[in-house]
């Protein structure tokens, strides 16, 4: 900012402005020139303007704000008022802290800063009428509703069609139109909007046929049954999961895998998952015939002997007699194998997390074995290329590229 312009003339401005005046007039009456207005706006602005209105454009039309002198009834909860936000601009602009700054004005400094993290703009700067104008757009209703907007609906069906979940589409939106513009904003959509739009509300663009391309292809959750503890007897001298170094614990170190079985109808038939802890790559064994622990070992060995010795520290996997034959997987493949207690399948959380989305593919009571391993290694592959929000929305199969590229990072 240049010198001559001081912090006052440019709350003038957004004042003016937010009170109704066209940017034109604004700039005017703050004496500085409408480009310099402009780049302010579109700076510092969280709120787009519409042109078509008033000399230049300005902001859409509403309701009175609340005017200092206003001595209206308060609700217990008082939200900030256009002084508070005036206050908050001013102590911001000096370097005050938000904690000093809740201090003063009596409030708690959660609400000091998801004021300032709210209002905001892109470069950071907050100003007083900026902010109580954005806050009192946001308290608008009805809401307009944002799947009427056929792109939105388009992009939000073409990644439910290909097994993402309403809270992995939220998160790409978010990531994809993170500033707190009017068109980011109409541009983003909740999973909670989603699910309504699915089975409450039966509203808006979606197809209605889009609640059968949930993973659990049900409208609520069911509680999940504790798993049994058959075959106890089999790991008495095996590696329990309190054994396993701290390093698995913490994902810091690359090449610690969970594992399990998703079994079929009736439990005749079953498909091996295999998930790397650090970056959730998924690895599908082939058992087309048999799930026993000769079948189980043999398709373990046959798959993770691909992997660089560096990615193939150790597995972990549940209590089943399926792994029966677990000191063949270490022998073989010179890699520890640790057990969960019984009844603890969250122990292997990332392992449970994978099972649910691939249930996607490998549905409850279908026969599994129709699947051959050419299937398994498309819908392997498909998974491996979806966005992780652990990931920060990176993908597994970059995240294990990258590390097959620089063995010295692992």
């Amino acid at each position: 900012m240049p010198k001559w312009i001081s912090f006052e003339t440019q709350e003038e401005f957004f004042e003016l402005l937010c009170a109704g005046a066209p940017i034109a007039h604004a700039a005017a009456w703050s004496g500085v020139s409408i480009e310099t207005a402009t780049k302010w706006w579109r700076e510092r602005g969280v709120m787009g303007l519409q042109m078509a209105v008033g000399a230049r454009g300005g902001l859409p039309g509403s309701a009175p704000l609340r005017r200092p002198g206003d001595d209206r009834e308060v609700r217990r909860r008082r939200p900030l008022t256009s002084e508070d936000r005036a206050v908050i601009a001013a102590l911001v602009h000096q370097g005050v802290s938000l904690r000093e700054i809740g201090r003063l004005l009596g409030r708690d400094v959660s609400v000091i800063s998801r004021e300032v993290a709210r209002n905001s703009g892109p470069d950071g700067s907050y100003h007083g009428p900026v902010a109580h104008r954005a806050a009192h757009e946001r308290r608008r209703r009805p809401k307009a509703f944002k799947l009427h907007d056929p792109r939105l609906c388009g992009s939000i069906e073409t990644w439910m069609d290909d097994g993402w979940s309403p809270g992995l589409i939220a998160a790409v939106l978010r990531k994809q139109h993170p500033h707190d513009t009017a068109a980011a904003k109409m541009a983003r959509v909740s999973h909670e909007t989603i699910y309504r739009a699915l089975y409450v509300q039966t509203r808006g663009s979606l197809r209605q046929d889009l609640a059968a391309q949930l993973s659990t292809k049900r409208r609520s959750r069911k509680p999940h049954g504790s798993v049994d503890g058959r075959g106890r007897s089999l790991y008495r001298e095996a590696f329990t999961i309190s054994q396993r170094p701290a390093e698995v614990a913490d994902r810091a170190v690359p090449g610690h895998w969970e594992g399990d079985l998703i079994l079929g109808v009736g439990n005749r038939s079953a498909v091996g998952t295999l998930v790397e802890r650090s970056t959730r790559f998924v690895i599908l064994l082939h058992l087309p015939g048999r799930h026993d622990a000769e079948s189980v070992a043999e398709a373990m060995i046959r798959e993770m002997s691909r992997l660089p010795e560096h990615l193939r520290r150790s597995l972990t996997w549940d209590r089943g007699s399926e792994l029966a034959n677990y000191r063949d997987v270490e022998a073989a493949l010179e890699m520890p194998v640790y057990f969960c207690d019984p009844h603890s399948p969250w122990q292997r959380g990332s392992n449970e997390n994978t099972n649910r989305l691939l249930r996607f593919w490998l549905e409850k009571g279908t026969d599994l074995s129709t699947h051959t391993a050419e299937d398994l290694a498309r819908i392997a592959a498909t998974l491996n290329k979806r966005p992780r929000p652990t990931l920060d929305l990176r993908t597994p199969a970059q995240a294990l590229a990258a590390l097959l590229a620089d063995p010295a990072a692992a």
